[in-house]
């Protein structure tokens, strides 16, 4: 077994949505980034990453590279997921944690689930998503961008 860990981290821009797990939402603002800025997915890809060893997000899918510029996060995930397989590994499970005051989470999780499930190969019991507030401290809690944290068991 190992076990990886991944954050990220995106400012809110101009936009009237944000991608989270691979599911638009509308929301008053969108999301500064070179991709779509899903932070849920860069958290799980780096997290695979790191319990995989082969070190994170960015060296995969370097924010300079072009190739980069507003693609789908969903496709970062296959490929970790594939980089996975090809170790000899499968998801224990995955547990991410979104942080943000807006937009509310709860009612997107599970289509959440369902799409990370998907990418990775695995049920959707094998992944959990939910939401905390930073209780209006910090960027997050003032509205000024959004957090995902991911943690993984690999088998």
């Amino acid at each position: 077994m190992r076990i990886g860990q991944g954050i990220d981290v995106h400012a809110f821009g101009p936009g009237d949505h944000v991608v989270l797990g691979g599911v638009r939402i509308t929301h008053t603002q969108g999301i500064v980034a070179h991709s779509d800025g899903d932070v849920v997915i860069h958290a799980l890809c780096d997290a695979i990453l790191g319990a995989l060893a082969l070190g994170d997000i960015g060296k995969h899918f370097p924010p300079s590279d072009e190739r980069w510029r507003g693609a789908d996060s969903r496709q970062f995930l296959r490929h970790c997921a594939a980089l996975m397989r090809e170790a000899g590994h499968g998801i224990g499970n995955a547990d991410i944690t979104i942080v943000c005051e807006r937009p509310k989470i709860a009612a997107h999780a599970s289509a959440m689930c369902a799409n990370l499930a998907a990418d990775l190969g695995c049920e959707t019991g094998q992944v959990g998503v939910k939401a905390t507030t930073s209780e209006q401290l910090g960027f997050t809690g003032r509205g000024e961008g959004i957090a995902a944290f991911a943690v993984v068991l690999l088998t």
